[in-house]
């Protein structure tokens, strides 16, 4: 055997090593591998996100369509009903003009505003309605403006015209104030509606004008004194004493005023002595109607021998109820009757130093 057979037996029979099986990696080949395998799942995720996203849009998308229908059909009920109440109106309209002998309006189905009047409103002639927007100075006619949207517009103008002003005051109201020669308040009730509907008007007016002079004393003050703690007090006070003093101007308001009989008895006498500035027996009034003469409730004055007694007391006298434990809008109220009592003996103390409450 030659040298070159000999090589080839010995070559041949040497093992072959598979790069596959090494049994290192180099850092490059690791990095390659763990980016291959990151990019692989970043692309799953993207995948899964996409399908997310698009389940989410057909969901949007079939809601948006179900709530589209949803709404045209609840238009085309409302616009049905619409349409079904114009025909009644239109009707009853029809039958009213009748009975009256005047000639029946024309249905027009497609008409903005409404076929025809309401019930119970009446018609003028075309030429008449002209001449009373004009006596008012206001336009004659509009662009696109039929009878009946002109008809309505001078409706709503005299309504408007005809409507209570309320005062420039700290408390708006529709009440017709008086002046202060006027604000002279009787000691007791008087009987009869036009005495009564006056009496509202004098403590109307009285409570308004001690909220304005207490509005201006506080607008007078220096800045240094309106910025301290006790000026923003001051001013808290005289807020307070105004919010919770607008229930009683709304009781007071015509034409149906609500005040109770007794709180109204209460408060004139009140508003009297003051008037008077006799303003400890006013705030002897005072708490006689916040605080009552009624006795204790069960658990206050019940003690031992005295608790028959405190109960059979309970209900003696109900016109001596407390008043100010009524409702918590009855109770700032006379909060506010209260506070403008106080200020009162400041911006007019009374002659007598023994009418000064302490």
């Amino acid at each position: 055997m030659d040298f070159a057979s000999l090589m080839k037996s010995q070559i041949s029979s040497v093992p072959t090593t598979d790069s596959s099986n090494k049994k290192y990696l180099k850092r490059s080949e690791v990095e390659a591998q763990r980016e291959t395998v990151y990019q692989r799942e970043q692309e799953q995720l993207e995948l899964r996100r996409l399908e997310r996203l698009e389940k989410k849009r057909r969901r949007d998308e079939d809601e948006a369509e179900r709530e589209g229908a949803r709404e045209k059909k609840k238009k085309r009920l409302a616009e049905e009903s619409k349409k079904r109440a114009e025909e009644e109106s239109h009707r009853a309209e029809n039958v009213r003009r009748k009975r009256i002998g005047l000639p029946e309006l024309e249905w027009k189905g497609d008409e903005i505003e409404g076929a025809g009047l309401k019930v119970g409103e009446e018609d003028l002639a075309d030429d008449e309605l002209r001449q009373k927007l004009h006596d008012m100075e206001e336009p004659r006619i509009l662009f696109g403006e039929t009878h009946i949207l002109r008809l309505r517009r001078y409706r709503k103008l005299v309504a408007d015209a005809l409507a209570p002003t309320m005062s420039e005051g700290p408390i708006p109201t529709i009440i017709q104030l008086v002046e202060e020669k006027d604000m002279k308040v009787p000691s007791t009730v008087p009987q009869d509606d036009e005495g009564k509907s006056l009496l509202h008007r004098q403590i109307a007016s009285y409570f308004t004008m001690v909220l304005s002079e207490w509005s201006l004393a506080l607008s007078r003050r220096p800045a240094s004194v309106r910025e301290s703690f006790s000026g923003r007090q001051a001013y808290t006070s005289y807020t307070q004493a105004r919010d919770n003093l607008t229930p009683l101007f709304r009781q007071l308001e015509p034409p149906t005023p609500t005040i109770a009989p007794v709180l109204l008895t209460a408060i004139t006498e009140i508003v009297n002595l003051m008037q008077l500035k006799r303003y400890v027996h006013a705030n002897d009034a005072y708490l006689r109607l916040s605080i009552g003469k009624a006795a204790w409730p069960i658990g206050v004055t019940m003690v031992g021998i005295h608790e028959r007694s405190a109960r059979e007391r309970l209900h003696e006298k109900a016109d001596d109820k407390a008043h100010i434990l009524t409702d918590e809008r009855t109770r700032k109220m006379l909060q506010g009757i209260k506070r403008c009592l106080s200020y009162a003996q400041i911006r007019w103390p009374p002659e007598d130093l023994g009418q000064l409450m302490g």
